[in-house]
């Protein structure tokens, strides 16, 4: 069996066991999803140890690019004059897949470990945890646009459950809320993946084809091809092509998300119990991010060029607008939800940069922000399980009566801010990098865009200082008195066990970023390359 359908499919494996098993089982559920995400884990520590670098594998528009490859027949239907409709199970992976596939599998080990808090519909909740996983997992292998897409929308259905069931007070509106944000784009991008379909030829079989890869080849846009005929049409006053790119950039910028289509985010990550809080944060912002560079750049490099400026300003505004409204929060995990939105702008600005510091500073900052929104969610957790709150003037004094939390805390706000040694200071270093190249390279990007994204890191201290000075310093003076100074005990060795090696790639990661740009390298420089060819 292919490695990547053994990592995609394991956690459906594992769900089948949770689903088969009596009631009287439930208090192994936990454990089996454990299991199943370290299984994952281990197989894709592998992957990321036996992908190959170097000049071989940088070609974008050819599919040796990607590894681990499998191709098979799926569906072919015979639509007679007009030729078969074929659809493949094809899945593979290039240097940002790899990255984000080993940050995924560990933070979906995170998220099983603080899953233990769950005690109510046991079942459901891990089955539906474990079908996630899979969509998530599948997302970032597909090259097959059907495939991806299946995969893409079956993350909608088990976040919906899982928010709108074990939530919080408002869980069925933030429920809702998320589902129709992300169904809204949903929608407009299949009506794009099938313009797209009739576009594009397989050069074996010369039917029309989903293939991700045979979209990125401009040989499918040169005069004479359909595709051509449409690219040269308008819509609403607006070239074919440029409406694909907004339609597909509008659905994944929902994810990122990006300011302003970012307020459904706030709602899921305050009303969404901690584990799927940190799915939020940790993976799905990152499918927006990673759906940008592998649909919206690779197919559509001539409209991204011509449209960087207005991505770098969203996302120069989602940094400093993220960042305000971080800065006026009182509630724990809104704060932490908006300081996602400042962080993920850092992405699109380097994205738009289009520049190889910029475009390897936007994956490295997904890797690092889904490493330290996790720890930093995790945490949320747990003063939240232990006294039912999370307002952050409700909190005083935490260092005196739980020191090992404040030292987590502490580490995790300060790698948050950028601060030199951790990876964030990596992610965003190069971001801005690229964005300053980016007016000397291409002149796609001005100064000042550059500028205003490094004030974002000025705000992300003032933010995340002002929460510790108020949470943990000073005498203590919990709003529940007596009763919450009991119950805050500190941390147990389930949660030390979960949070040290989070802490651990963190430091790892801003120490020798190499870990991830050396996977990158090539698959940004093919890419880089192709836009410049656009």
């Amino acid at each position: 069996m292919n490695i990547l359908t053994l990592l995609i499919f394991t956690p459906i494996l594992f769900g089948l066991i949770i689903a088969l098993l009596p009631p009287k089982w439930r208090g192994t559920y936990k454990y089996i999803t454990l299991l199943a995400t370290l299984v994952q884990l281990g197989i894709s520590v592998w992957i990321y140890c036996n992908f190959k670098t170097g000049a071989a594998f940088s070609g974008i528009n050819h599919e040796d690019q990607f590894q681990f490859v499998q191709k098979l027949p799926w569906i072919d239907l015979d639509l007679g004059v007009l030729g078969k409709m074929q659809i493949d199970y094809f899945v593979g992976i290039d240097g940002v897949s790899v990255a984000l596939l080993v940050m995924t599998s560990f933070v979906l080990v995170i998220a099983a470990l603080a899953s233990w808090e769950v005690k109510s519909n046991l079942k459901a909740f891990f089955v539906l945890f474990l079908v996630l996983d899979m969509a998530v997992t599948g997302v970032f292998c597909s090259l097959d646009f059907f495939l991806f897409y299946i995969f893409y929308e079956l993350m909608l259905l088990p976040l919906y459950f899982l928010i709108g069931m074990w939530g919080g007070a408002r869980r069925e509106y933030a429920a809702i809320k998320f589902f129709l944000y992300t169904l809204f784009g949903s929608v407009f991008m299949l009506l794009v993946m099938v313009a797209l379909y009739l576009s594009v030829k397989d050069p074996v079989t010369g039917n029309h084809t989903f293939n991700i890869v045979q979209m990125m080849n401009p040989a499918n846009y040169q005069p004479g091809s359909l595709f051509s005929t449409l690219g040269h049409s308008t819509i609403f006053g607006f070239s074919a092509r440029a409406v694909g790119f907004f339609v597909l950039f509008i659905a994944f910028a929902i994810k990122v998300p990006v300011v302003p289509l970012h307020t459904w985010l706030p709602d899921a990550h305050v009303e969404a119990p901690t584990p799927v809080s940190i799915i939020l944060a940790g993976i799905l912002l990152k499918v927006g991010g990673y759906g940008i560079i592998r649909v919206c750049l690779s197919i559509f490099p001539d409209v991204a060029s011509a449209q960087a400026y207005w991505l770098g300003l969203l996302g120069v505004l989602s940094i400093i607008y993220g960042a305000l409204n971080a800065l006026a929060q009182k509630d724990l995990k809104r704060m932490i939800a908006y300081s996602s939105v400042s962080h993920m702008g850092f992405v699109l600005l380097g994205v738009a940069s289009q520049t190889a510091e910029g475009i390897s500073g936007a994956v490295m900052q997904m890797v690092s922000h889904g490493f330290l929104s996790t720890m930093l969610f995790f945490l949320a957790g747990v003063v939240y399980n232990r006294v039912h709150d999370r307002g952050i003037n409700h909190f005083r004094g935490l260092a005196t009566i739980m020191p090992h939390y404040t030292a987590f805390m502490m580490f995790a706000f300060f790698a948050s801010l950028g601060l030199p040694g951790f990876s964030a200071f990596i992610g965003e270093a190069f971001s801005l990098t690229g964005a300053f190249k980016s007016h000397l390279v291409n002149g796609l990007l001005p100064y000042w865009m550059a500028v205003l994204g490094a004030g974002g890191i000025l705000l992300g201290a003032a933010y995340f200082l002002w929460t510790f000075q108020r949470m943990f310093f000073g005498r203590v003076n919990l709003k529940g008195g007596a009763v919450w100074q009991t119950a805050l005990t500190d941390l147990n060795f389930r949660e030390k066990i979960t949070l040290l090696p989070l802490a651990i790639i963190v430091l790892a990661l801003g120490l020798m970023p190499s870990l991830v740009f050396d996977k990158v390298n090539d698959s940004v420089l093919a890419l880089v390359h192709f836009l410049q060819l656009k």
